[in-house]
This record gives C-alpha cells, structure tokens and sequence, in this order.
C-alpha cells in the first residue's frame, strides 16, 4: 500500500498580509513543485502550520491542494491530533475530500504509552480505508514510537492500511531496528533532511521534506539516483545540501523556510504568531547558504 516513493513536500501554507491563507500563491507553489519532480505533496502539516490553522482552514487548504494537483501526484493530508477523536474526525473528511493518504503525528502535550499509541493510531486507521503515514517526531511532541510499538499498530489496524511512518527522531540506530523488524511491512520515510541517504541505505522509500519547498528537484534527484544505483551522485547532493539544510533549521521549522521562500520572490508571508519573522542575523546566514548551493 505505498503511497510513494521519492520526495514529498511538506509544503507551507502561504499567507497574506492579514494573516489569512493565500490560495493564488498556494497554487503557483503547487504547481512550482509538480514540475520540480516533487513525487508527493504534503498539506497541513507542521510545516504547513496546521497548528494555528482552524479544522474549516485545514479543510479549506486540503480540498484545495487535491483539487489543484489533480491526480498527478498523491497528496497527503496531515490530519493527526492530541485528541483521537479530532484527528478521526479530519481524517474521515480528508478521504472523503479526496486524500491519497493521511500523515498522522504522535500525541503532543498530553503524550500517551506506547499501549495508548497502539490505540489512538488503530483508531484512526479503522475509520479510514486510506493508507496512513505514522510521524514520529518526539522533539516536537514528546512523544517516542518505538519500533515494536509500530509494528503492533500495523498488526492490528483491521484495515491492514497503516503503510509508513516518517521517521524524524533522528535516531539512526532506532530506525535500523525498525527496518530490521519490518521485514517490508510498513514503508520508512525520512522526516529529517540531512539524513536522506542514511535512512535510504536501510531501505527508505523517500522523504517527507522541508528542503523540496525551496529545491525541489535536487531533493528529488537525492532520492532517485540513491534508488537508480547512482549513490555517490545522491550522497554527493545531500552533503552539499548540509549548509542550507542547517540554515533551515536555525530557528523553528516553518520559520526559515518562509523566509527562504520569500527571499525566492515567492509572498509566502510571515508565519503566524507565536511564531515570528526571522532574525536578521540568521536570515543572512540563510541568504549565503542559498546562494551556496545556487538556488538564489
């Protein structure tokens, strides 16, 4: 049940000036990333700002991303929660929105045991028959699924449509026990940009991307020649990558890469509060990593 293989954006949710979701720019950005070789496009997710987002601009933002793409490349909608019953909610809508798939982060704040997660996530994936895509991201949540706990989830979900998680622990040795005990049940993304060729040296299928929004085809090509055999043109690309990748994650994710948008001449706008602009400072930093790798 893979839903992908390769480079999906996890795309941002440009703004206006009031703070309200640009969909004239959305679209431009949509369309910028089908004919950069983007293989998967990602909406609503942390990148997306789906935190400060109401459920009817979630909603809004996705029908409209399905509605653009139009069947030529999958999209996935990020409809996870810390409330089991909210995020079956917007998954029920995502599908019948039209959603290739639902990329579903852990609990946040209130967290949950990994006997929880086994519940909050077949939950979710028994009101849906799409695939689902497990995130994983404890920086952010606090919240750790250990590889047993995901293949009991993918055992237990009725629907057999739990497909992949994206893996951004950024724990190698825990992804490598994950792939060990898969044995090519459930799909391994990464969710963390500078690790692309390590987690497709343990049988990746791609990753779910910040860096595809301003390099698309780069991103892309990490992932294809890894796949083609061509490994060291893939890792040669992602250690050029590591300066930008890093400028992108010098002040919280989506942050830098709205700015590395805006500086693109993209109107993306500001994030919204609590987030805020970005620091002069790191924006230069950002600037001469851009320039670096020939994007600006």
């Amino acid at each position: 049940m893979s839903i992908f293989t390769g480079a999906g954006v996890a795309i941002v949710t440009p703004m206006k000036e009031d703070g309200s979701v640009n969909f004239e720019v959305f679209g431009e950005l949509v369309e910028e990333q089908i004919a950069g070789g983007t293989d998967c496009i990602i909406v609503c997710g942390t990148t997306g700002e789906s935190s400060t987002m109401t459920h009817e601009e979630d909603m809004e933002c996705i029908k409209f991303v399905i509605d653009k793409v139009n069947k030529r490349v999958p999209v996935v909608a990020g409809t996870g929660s810390n409330c089991t019953a909210t995020a079956i909610q917007s998954s029920v809508e995502a599908e019948k929105l039209g959603a290739d798939g639902v990329l579903l982060v852990t609990p946040y704040y209130n967290k949950a045991t990994q006997g929880g997660l086994v519940k909050h996530f077949t939950a979710i994936a028994d009101a849906i028959k799409i695939p689902c895509i497990l995130y994983n991201v404890p920086s952010r949540t606090g919240c750790n699924i250990l590889p047993e706990t995901v293949m009991e989830i993918v055992h237990k979900a009725k629907n057999k449509n739990v497909a992949a998680i994206k893996e951004a622990s950024g724990n190698i040795s825990q992804v490598a026990k994950l792939a060990s005990i898969a044995n090519g049940e459930i799909d391994i993304y990464s969710g963390n940009d500078d690790q692309i060729v390590p987690i497709l040296s343990l049988g990746g299928k791609g990753v779910i991307s910040v860096l595809s929004n301003v390099a698309p085809r780069q991103t892309h090509d990490i992932v294809a020649k890894y796949l083609e055999g061509n490994v060291k043109e893939s890792m040669d690309i992602q250690l050029k990558a590591i300066p930008l990748i890093s400028a992108l994650f010098c002040e919280v994710n989506p942050i830098p890469v709205k700015a590395a948008l805006n500086l693109m001449g993209k109107n993306v706008g500001n994030p919204r509060m609590p987030l805020t602009e970005m620091e002069e400072a790191n924006k230069e930093k950002l600037a001469k990593a851009m320039k670096d790798f020939g994007i600006l």
